[in-house]
């Protein structure tokens, strides 16, 4: 039995369709995160799954049980928004307690859930403050808490960090992947940001236009992308895309290739480039090189080690590494993908 199963669901406003048969099925305890750019209807497909948006088509099942027309309250879920929704003037142990309350469950079990809660979320000296009284973070955590305390078949979060600077998006980050340890419940995940979907996820749903693009493990998604689309959302920086004349000689309407999967050559280079730019970020840096290839082409290098900027250096692909797309955007794979020869791994310094 499947904690969600999603069986060709539609959505449309006004007759525009924002959702196009959606397919998915999630296994219990999995981490799961929706990822895609704004307006794709991940939102909407969560807001679906909570029950407060009705689909137009297709069936929707939570352990099995049909959710079609069952009401938010009934489905067992527990949702963590991108506002906290905090009551300003209840303490955090009320705000934790009180649709608790509402559901008639005695006060020593209520009293028990919060403080295991609280215990997990490291707010146990917290539960009297107001949320006034508290940072962004930990305003998060009471809200995360609130979730918790009802003990849902299903956890769904609703981009809960972009409100967070980088730093305590890094840290609740780390907070709510060891919540997940902890509980081993099963959780969904709204993101825009694909940093968020690459280390929190079990499985990642890549969506575009109302459609799912691909479905898989994060490393998956990285490493074997099916669409020109996939290839280029996944990943910071971004792949390199290489078009033109350059691509139609690999019989490709479009190249791929990864910054780390290029490499700075004197030996028969496939292209030759003019570094236009460099980003020192302590371990890596990033060149940005004016090619040939009639593109900006982003080399990752270890540490500073490399070329200067003005310099000119030779690239060349790591042996197949690099990707190959149609027109139409697909991955072109075994003998419709151009085969590319082995080349020397001779690194140009200065």
């Amino acid at each position: 039995m499947y904690a969600l199963e999603l069986e060709k669901i539609k959505k449309a406003f006004d007759g525009h369709e924002v959702l196009a048969s959606i397919d998915l099925k999630v296994e219990q305890g999995d981490f799961v995160v929706i990822v895609g750019p704004s307006g794709c209807g991940k939102s909407t497909l969560l807001r679906i799954i909570a029950g407060l948006e009705e689909h137009t088509e297709g069936h929707l099942r939570i352990h099995g049980e049909l959710m079609d027309t069952v009401p938010p309250s009934k489905r067992g879920i527990g949702m963590v928004f991108q506002s906290y929704a905090l009551y300003p003037h209840l303490s955090v142990a009320d705000n934790m307690s009180l649709a608790l309350k509402r559901e008639g469950l005695p006060k020593a079990e209520i009293a028990q859930r919060i403080v295991t809660a609280a215990g997990m979320l490291a707010l146990e000296p917290l539960l009297q403050r107001r949320p006034s009284q508290l940072s962004g973070g930990q305003r998060q955590r009471v809200a995360i808490g609130r979730a918790i305390v009802r003990q849902p078949k299903l956890f769904l979060f609703d981009e809960p960090l972009s409100n967070l600077d980088a730093e305590l998006r890094v840290n609740t980050r780390l907070e709510i992947a060891q919540l997940h340890r902890t509980l081993g419940g099963t959780m969904i995940y709204v993101t825009h940001d694909q940093t968020e979907a690459m280390t929190l996820a079990d499985k990642i749903v890549v969506m575009n236009g109302g459609h799912v693009q691909q479905v898989g493990h994060p490393r998956e998604l990285y490493n074997d992308p099916v669409n020109l689309f996939v290839a280029g959302f996944i990943g910071s920086p971004k792949m390199n895309f290489i078009g033109g004349a350059a691509a139609r000689a690999e019989g490709s309407a479009t190249l791929g290739i990864r910054p780390e999967h290029l490499v700075l050559t004197d030996n028969a280079p496939r292209w030759r480039g003019v570094v236009r730019h460099l980003e020192y970020l302590g371990s890596d840096s990033f060149l940005f090189i004016n090619s040939d290839a009639d593109v900006e082409l982003c080399v990752r290098v270890v540490g500073s080690a490399g070329p200067a900027i003005g310099d000119t250096v030779g690239l060349s692909p790591l042996p197949g590494k690099l990707l190959c797309f149609d027109a139409n955007g697909t991955r072109l794979r075994g003998d419709k993908a151009a085969d590319i020869k082995p080349l020397p791994r001779t690194v140009v310094v200065g």
